[in-house]
């Protein structure tokens, strides 16, 4: 594998019963990237997590993490990594200071090693005041900040981040992922799952993930850019009215009301502008309509929607 290349995979594939909850999954991610993995739940973001850590043996598909073949190679894979899941996994009746110097024993550092890589730790994610505090008792962001220390403490290659947030107030999203983004910068690769759009414009490339298949995978600018489709703004005072009005026009793929606006995802069409003014007049409903920039959202719903006909 090309020593660029963090993460390869190829057709990956796990099956649980009747259910492809990863289905013929092609993935690259390089070095000291931040990877996103973007989807509803049931998508097949944690399913493809486990099977990368080697903890989910794939029922067919190559597997190369940081030049290691898992599953083969998967116990030998789990000193370079850090794994963090959406649960507060730590031990709720030890202190701050006691969780970190378990994971640091069970990573095998060196006692001196160990007691400065904590302090630093302590430091870094403003702790350092809660050493000795119980982590049953701590806030979501502080457990959160407690969390990601752990899983950082044996300073991993590549960690793993299965929707890290989705416990957690909008400033501490922003103060993770300015963590996560501090971690980048010192050589770390990341892949992170998240469901949250403006989480998924921070990562510096970005895979849509549509029942357990990506359907999209480039940088943010280039999935905007490369839309299939166009986006409208309706200015109406009668939002619900125009929506009513639309959801049957054929080309319209989605509708989402914003505030006291309507916003429409509609296919390619030079007409699309022109069908959607005169369904709004025909069924009185005054309105101004004009095109407006795409944003992740309509990119996620236009790379999901022949999929989600075909479900239908």
């Amino acid at each position: 594998m090309n020593d660029d290349v963090a993460i390869h995979a190829r057709g990956l594939t796990k099956i649980f019963g009747a259910l492809a909850a990863v289905d013929g999954l092609d993935l690259t991610v390089r070095r000291r990237e931040v990877y996103g993995f973007l989807g509803p739940n049931g998508s097949g973001k944690s399913t493809t997590i486990r099977m990368l850590c080697g903890l989910l043996r794939p029922t067919r598909g190559e597997i190369d993490v940081l030049g290691c073949s898992i599953p083969r190679d998967a116990e030998a894979l789990k000193r370079r990594i850090g794994y963090m899941t959406q649960r507060f996994s730590l031990y709720e009746d030890l202190t701050v200071g006691e969780n970190l110097s378990f994971l640091a024993a069970v990573h095998e550092l060196p006692r001196s090693v160990a007691r400065q890589r904590i302090d630093e730790l302590l430091e870094r994610y403003q702790l350092a005041d809660r050493r000795n505090q119980l982590a049953g008792t701590m806030s979501g962001g502080q457990r959160q900040r407690l969390a990601l220390a752990g899983t950082v403490v044996h300073k991993p290659d590549l960690l793993f981040l299965d929707e890290p947030t989705s416990a957690v107030d909008p400033q501490s999203r922003r103060d993770f992922w300015d963590s996560l983004f501090e971690l980048a910068d010192q050589g770390s690769t990341l892949l992170v799952s998240t469901h949250y759009m403006d989480e998924a414009e921070r990562c510096t490339r970005l895979a849509i993930l549509d029942r357990g298949r990506i359907v999209a995978d480039g940088t943010p600018g280039e999935l905007l850019s490369g839309l299939p489709g166009q986006t409208l703004l309706v200015e109406t005072a009668e939002p619900r009215g125009a929506q009513r009005a639309l959801q049957d026009l054929p080309g319209v793929m989605a509708l989402a009301q914003i505030g006291a606006s309507l916003r429409v995802l509609g296919r390619d069409g030079a007409d699309l502008e022109a069908r959607v003014a005169e369904r709004l007049r025909s069924a009185g409903v005054a309105a101004e309509v004009r095109p407006t920039a795409p944003n992740l959202e309509d990119v996620f719903v236009a790379a999901t929607a022949g999929r989600a006909k075909e479900a239908a």
